[in-house]
Parts: structure tokens; C-alpha cells; sequence
């Protein structure tokens, strides 16, 4: 998709990569809505067609009302970024409100979304849904439980997604970053003390060089996103050999977290 006069909706945008993502579809033609439960006045100062929406996308009425509000500001919604995303809990005693809240921002935000958007984009014939995962959601996160169950839970999402829609017109993007250096990892919040794993798996990216990947991949219109290339080499030594794949990372674990 080319995203000149496109209208892009960014979840998550008031920072980190959802930040990096709204100037960078800005700076390729589109009109943007920045969404997000904290302020956005930063992000869209220095974009001309943008708006920031308060959203609260946890919810199912808050992802009604950050599509009527867009479609309020630019008409209907080319492509819709499901950005936004937490960490939070580690083990099986992590609070079952934890465990609620990570489902609800990390995978069942994109399914609300989608289910008000797709109708209509099957209806005229095209639209893009693009969610960030996280190289978790192809292979594992140690020391959180909930971050790896929901970040793999928004692949399968994207996947069923792309394979349901795509001959109706719908094209689906999948973002599975590694190290990138956002609030999340430089505070370690949420990756229940693994983030030292992922600070030593792969180099640590800038926001916006994420963004630039993200937006030549949209441009081929590819599913999966792998903006650290050694995300998809450890995919292949998982597939190839699992066992394998699993004695390591509990080696690592002990290693790392000391459990």
C-alpha cells in the first residue's frame, strides 16, 4: 500500500515505536490520528495532517470510539495500526487482573478493532490492519508468562486475520521487534526480569529505525516484520530442532533470571 492521502490510525502513539510510526506515515503522505491513553500533543505538534484521540482501547467501546472519532477527522480508515501494548506479571501467580488486562491490550484490542473495520473494508474492496507483536510472540519472553502468551496469541490473531480476509482485499502486517529502545526496555517494566536476555539477544534499534522498516514493508505489503534479521534464525533453529530450542532457553533462563 502507498500511503500518500491514505488515513492511518496509530495506536499507541504518544511515544516509543507508535510514536515513531505516526511521523513516519506523516512524512510519507498520510493523514494520521495518533491514539493514545496518554498524551499526544507531543507527537502531533510538528505533523501538519494529524490528530492525537484520547483512546482507551482496552475496552471494546474504546476501540468503537477511536474509529468514530477518525473516521470523524479524515473519513474512512485506510490502514489501522494496532500499536499499543504492555508488559506486566511474570509466573502463574501474576494477579488475574494482570493477566486480564495484558489479553485486553495485547490481543483482544485488535481483535475489537478489527471486527468494526473489517466489514467495511471488505465492502470496498481493500483496508490494512497492522498489529505490533514482538519477537515473543515467535518464540518465547523469560521470566513473563502473560507477555509471551499474548504477544504469541496477536501472531495467531494476524495470521488467521490475513488468511480469513486477504482474498477479500484485506492485507494483514504483523511487527515482531527485538531490542528497541523504548521506555519498556530501558525501565525492564514488564518483561518480568528477562530484559537483560533481550538486551544481549541482538542489537538494541531506535524507534525510528523500526518505523523505516515498517514502512517499506507495508510498501511490499509483507505479513511478517522481523526488524532484528537474527529473530528469524532463532525462528528457524526452533522449528527445526524444538527440544533442542527449549533445553537452551531454560539454559539461558538459569542463567540470566538465576531460576
Amino acid at each position: 500500500m502507498e500511503l500518500a492521502d491514505r488515513h492511518v490510525v496509530v495506536t499507541g502513539g504518544a511515544r516509543g515505536i507508535g510514536a515513531a510510526l505516526a511521523r513516519r506515515f506523516h512524512d510519507d503522505g498520510a493523514n494520521v490520528v495518533v491514539a493514545d491513553v496518554l498524551p499526544t500533543e507531543q507527537t502531533v505538534a510538528s505533523l501538519e495532517r494529524a490528530v492525537g484521540v484520547a483512546a482507551d482501547v482496552s475496552t471494546e467501546a474504546g476501540n468503537v470510539a477511536l474509529i468514530e472519532a477518525a473516521e470523524a477527522a479524515f473519513g474512512p480508515i485506510d490502514l489501522f495500526f494496532a500499536n499499543a501494548g504492555i508488559g506486566g506479571g511474570t509466573t502463574l501467580d501474576t494477579p488475574e487482573a494482570e493477566w486480564d488486562r495484558a489479553f485486553a491490550i495485547n490481543v483482544h484490542a485488535h481483535r475489537w478493532a478489527a471486527k468494526h473495520l473489517v466489514p467495511g473494508w471488505v465492502a470496498r474492496g481493500e483496508g490494512y490492519f497492522c498489529s505490533t507483536a514482538s519477537a515473543a510472540g515467535v518464540l518465547a519472553q523469560i521470566g513473563s508468562a502473560p507477555y509471551t502468551m499474548t504477544k504469541r496469541a496477536a501472531v495467531a490473531f494476524a495470521e488467521w486475520l490475513s488468511i480469513t480476509y486477504g482474498d477479500a482485499g484485506i492485507r494483514v502486517s504483523c511487527l515482531c521487534p527485538q531490542g528497541v529502545n523504548t521506555e519498556m526496555l530501558r525501565s525492564g517494566d514488564g518483561l518480568g526480569g528477562g530484559v537483560d536476555v533481550v538486551r544481549a539477544a541482538g542489537v538494541v534499534l531506535e524507534p525510528d529505525d523500526v518505523a523505516r522498516i515498517v514502512a517499506d514493508a507495508i510498501a511490499e505489503e509483507r505479513f511478517l516484520i522481523l526488524p532484528h534479521p537474527e529473530v528469524h534464525g532463532y525462528m528457524m533453529r526452533k522449528a527445526e530442532d524444538p527440544d533442542r530450542w527449549l533445553r537452551g532457553m531454560r539454559a539461558l533462563q538459569r542463567r540470566v533470571v538465576g531460576s
